[in-house]
Parts: C-alpha cells; structure tokens; sequence
C-alpha cells in the first residue's frame, strides 16, 4: 500500500463516517487503521493528542478535524462537484446547537440534569429547518448530493437512532426520505465495511474508491 497518508478512523463515529465518505468519493488512496476510541494507540495520540478521530497523518502534515479531512481530500479530486454544494452556516449549525442537543437527547444519563425530551424538541427545530430545504429537491442544494448533506447526515442519523419509531413517525417526511437514500447509498455502504483494529492485528486497509452510480444520485 506504500507511502499512501494514514487515516485513523472509528467506524460508528459520525465525524469519521463524513470523513470516510468524503476520502472514498474523491479516491484518495489511504492506509486505514481501525481503533477504539477507549483504546486509542500511542501512534494516534502522538500524532494528535487531543484523541479524536478522524486523524490523518500525510507525512508531516496532520489534519484531525473532520471538514478539515474531507476538503483535504476533495481538494486532491471532487469527481461530484461537492465543494460547489457547501453551506458553511448550516454545517456549523449542525456541529454546533444540533450536536449539543443531540448528545443530550441519546446520552441524556451521561449529563447532569438533561431532560432527553427537551433536548429532542429543541433538536427537532434544526430537522426542521433541513424538511423546508428539502421540500423541492432530493438533496440540500439541489438534485446532487454535495458536501452539506455528507457532513450533516451522520448526524441526523444518529438522532433517529436515539428513537427510530418515534422520528419515523415525525412530521418529516422529507428529511426521512433523504436519510434513508444517504444510508442505502452505495458509497455510505461502502465506508461502514467492518475492519479489525490496528492495535490488535497492525493490519492497515485501503478505503477503496467508491465509483459513481446513478442510483446514488437521486431518486
């Protein structure tokens, strides 16, 4: 696999899934090691030791924050156009108040005296917001899928899996529907492969290229 950067990833975390997305879609060649984030290799830490993935290690350089990893990759090659479809405003909304309450409403005992309904409600106005722009187009900015809807989706599915029947029944049928295409995508599919940890076995892997489907696109 030679010289290829490292990618140190997390196969459930969000901030890695949009990172693997991102990686694969563009077809940057990486060596990808598979930890657990209670278990965090020395060589990890040492390249970034605030022990959050995703991690890159490209030579020298060291990218270990997730928009970070996935405009490094379409920098190099954006086969879909995606940088072109990138909400800033929304994606910061995204990390930042929807984050906050979904880690609230899914892990509401980790917190002191988070009340998961609350967090839920107050996290439904942010899906809100994506079931109005969704409502004339397949995907956030248009009929493609683009940066946005890759860095945001993981979230998004994250909250539904807080409660699946409850956000099945919302009135969001938009956003369900969106949800659902992104997750039966051939690319998502293809960067949640199932991969042994480095630690325990030093085996590295390639995050193979994903190449483009019509069914990936649209409806």
């Amino acid at each position: 696999m030679g010289k290829s950067p490292i990618l140190y990833s997390f196969r459930r975390c969000p901030y890695a899934m949009r990172a693997r997305m991102a990686i694969a879609a563009s077809g940057t060649p990486v060596r990808l090691r598979e930890i657990l984030l209670r278990d965090k290799p020395e060589e990890m830490l040492a390249a970034s030791p605030k022990g959050t993935v995703p991690v890159v290690v490209d030579g020298k350089r060291i990218i270990d924050e997730s928009l970070d990893v996935m405009n490094w990759a379409l920098a190099q090659n954006d086969p879909e156009d995606w940088l072109s479809r990138k909400d800033d405003g929304l994606i910061a909304e995204n990390d930042g108040p929807f984050k906050h309450h979904l880690d609230r409403y899914k892990y509401s005992t980790r917190y002191e005296d988070a009340d998961a309904e609350e967090h839920r409600a107050a996290g439904f106005e942010f899906l809100q917001k994506l079931e109005a722009r969704l409502a004339h187009s397949d995907y956030l900015h248009g009929a493609e899928r683009g940066f946005s809807d890759i860095a945001i989706f993981p979230f998004v599915r994250q909250f539904r899996i807080a409660d699946k029947d409850w956000f099945d029944a919302a009135p969001i049928p938009n956003v369900q529907r969106w949800l659902k295409t992104l997750m039966e995508s051939v690319l998502f599919k293809s960067v949640m492969e199932k991969y042994p940890l480095w630690k325990e076995t030093g085996e590295e892997y390639s995050l193979a290229a994903v190449p483009i489907k019509d069914s990936d696109k649209g409806r």
